[in-house]
């Protein structure tokens, strides 16, 4: 995506398995997969195949829980460093579909029926990973800075305060929201964007983000199926590439203790300019109104609704 932190040592391996055919057999026998994963690894561990060694996730988790992902750590005992890995499992759901264009809508279709008859909205996201990494990487080389920078802040905030905290990729899409709206300039002062960034934290209570990249509301189905999402109680923020997915999260305490957390920073002398007078920020368009009972089937690509409760 160009947005990684210089520095970071994890990352995720996301693996496309030939052998599912569908959503629900993914998490069906998502454990299964993974434990054959977590044996090759613990495999190539004893042949000493490799230089680098490898801890893996303990087997009492694997015995006690149905994890989502295998996590392991690989070292590298001469140069002394490690990285740690989460390897997720994905359905190839967009098959032989362009990786970087909209998908055709019974994509969409066929994940929100296997979703919520599973009652697992947002557990497939992996399986668009290539549509999320395709939405953040086309963005000018200014914006990924500010995410990077967003991000750094939101890593400072998870070592002060613990967890709960909203997702990380919440606040890169918050970013990108801001960005869209209130600047959509290749150059701009980042600290403005910073601070819009910030000050969209402090409302989390009000925000309803979404885009129509990759779906869209032209189909009745789904459309449907988004007037419903976009009804929830906020904040709202839709993964782009996954309309079951709402990346920020029901954990409003999570939200509340980053929104302190921002308000306390945007005290900070970095937001004052040279005679001390406060640092712009940029106007963030949003409206307050009621979604129709049909939504019309052309809507702005990003609108951020704000509602009062």
């Amino acid at each position: 995506k160009g947005t990684a932190l210089r520095g970071r040592s994890d990352a995720d391996l996301v693996v496309f398995l030939n052998n599912l055919t569908s959503f629900d057999e993914q998490f069906n026998r998502r454990a299964e997969f993974l434990e054959e994963i977590k044996k090759q690894l613990e495999a190539c561990q004893r042949e000493q195949q490799f230089r680098v060694t490898f801890k893996v996730q303990s087997s009492w988790w694997f015995w006690w829980f149905t994890p989502r992902a295998l996590s392991f750590t690989l070292s590298d005992p001469y140069l002394q460093q490690e990285v740690e890995f989460d390897v997720l499992l994905a359905y190839d759901a967009l098959g032989h579909s362009s990786k970087y264009s909209k998908p055709e809508p019974h994509i969409y279709a066929r994940l929100i029926h296997e979703c919520t008859n599973l009652k697992r909205e947002g557990e497939f996201s992996t399986c668009f990973t290539e549509l999320q990494r395709s939405f953040l990487k086309q963005r000018p080389p200014k914006l990924k800075s500010l995410i990077r920078l967003v991000k750094h802040w939101y890593q400072l905030c998870k070592e002060k305060l613990g967890n709960p905290l909203p997702p990380q990729y919440a606040l890169e899409l918050l970013t990108v929201h801001a960005w869209e709206r209130g600047c959509g300039e290749t150059y701009f002062n980042t600290a403005e964007g910073f601070k819009t960034v910030l000050q969209l934290v402090m409302e989390y209570q009000k925000l309803c983000v979404y885009w129509t990249v990759y779906y869209d509301f032209n189909d009745q189905f789904i459309s449907d199926y988004l007037y419903r999402q976009l009804q929830k109680t906020r904040p709202v923020i839709l993964d782009p590439a996954d309309p079951t997915g709402n990346v920020a999260s029901e954990d409003l305490d999570g939200w509340q203790r980053l929104a302190g957390e921002a308000e306390a920073w945007l005290q900070y002398p970095c937001f004052k300019n040279w005679d001390g007078s406060p640092v712009g920020f940029w106007n963030v368009p949003v409206r307050n109104i009621l979604l129709p009972n049909f939504p019309p089937p052309l809507l702005p690509h990003n609108l951020c609704i704000l509602t009062k409760k």
